[in-house]
């Protein structure tokens, strides 16, 4: 399987990551991005691009590719509307068409979050730009788009967030993880929605918006 990781250094994306260069079946991954990962593999190839919109100098890359794993993403706060959809919402689709005129039959993941709004219309910016970036890539004719919308997200393995912010609140909650996990159904892990991400980019779920519930029900 040639999977395509957008995200790559984020607290997600190194947990998607991590599951695919762990997989046999995986033989080749491609992390796109205007940075090289400090993860080094065998199976791993950095694919950089100082824009994110603009993929006609790497399109041979895009052929053959089996599933794509996106996990590129900015917390809203602080956040014009027009900067948060270029991040969100045309930095995905861009890359999605770009994939499709290459790979028309991959499996296109996508991170969104919870209480994404599904209408586009509602009066919460980030969840209305989530819910039209969701709408977009299912309309781009994929074979299968799925759309993952965790809740709590506890870092393992030795993966730390990127948002300072983030991080403080990772040292009061960690010891209160096993407490959370059992009492309510919105709290997983870095590594089973690594492992969700990849295992529904392989076969497939039946739902195509997947909440944390569905989630963790992946096995």
């Amino acid at each position: 399987m040639k999977a395509i990781l957008f995200g790559g250094s984020g607290m997600i994306g190194q947990g998607v990551l991590r599951e695919l260069l762990s997989r046999d079946e995986v033989t080749e991954v491609i992390s796109v991005g205007r940075t090289a990962l400090e993860q080094k593999h065998p199976k791993l190839k950095d694919l950089l691009l100082e824009n994110l919109t603009d993929y006609g100098s790497v399109s041979a890359d895009f052929e053959g590719v089996d599933a794509v794993l996106f996990c590129l993403g900015v917390s809203s706060a602080g956040m014009s509307e027009a900067d948060y959809r270029r991040i969100s919402l045309e930095l995905p689709l861009a890359a999605a068409r770009a994939l499709h005129a290459k790979s028309p039959g991959l499996t296109f993941c996508f991170i969104s979050g919870a209480s994404t709004d599904a209408t586009g219309k509602g009066s919460v910016m980030w969840a209305r730009v989530k819910g039209e970036a969701e709408n977009a890539l299912q309309a781009v004719g994929f074979k299968g788009v799925y759309c993952f919308r965790p809740a709590y997200i506890q870092p393992m393995d030795g993966i730390v967030s990127k948002t300072p912010s983030y991080r403080w609140m990772y040292v009061f909650t960690t010891p209160f993880y096993p407490l959370f996990k059992g009492l309510t159904k919105y709290v997983t892990s870095t590594r089973q929605l690594g492992f969700a991400m990849v295992e529904v980019a392989k076969k497939g779920f039946s739902k195509v918006v997947l909440e944390s519930d569905d989630i963790n029900a992946v096995r």
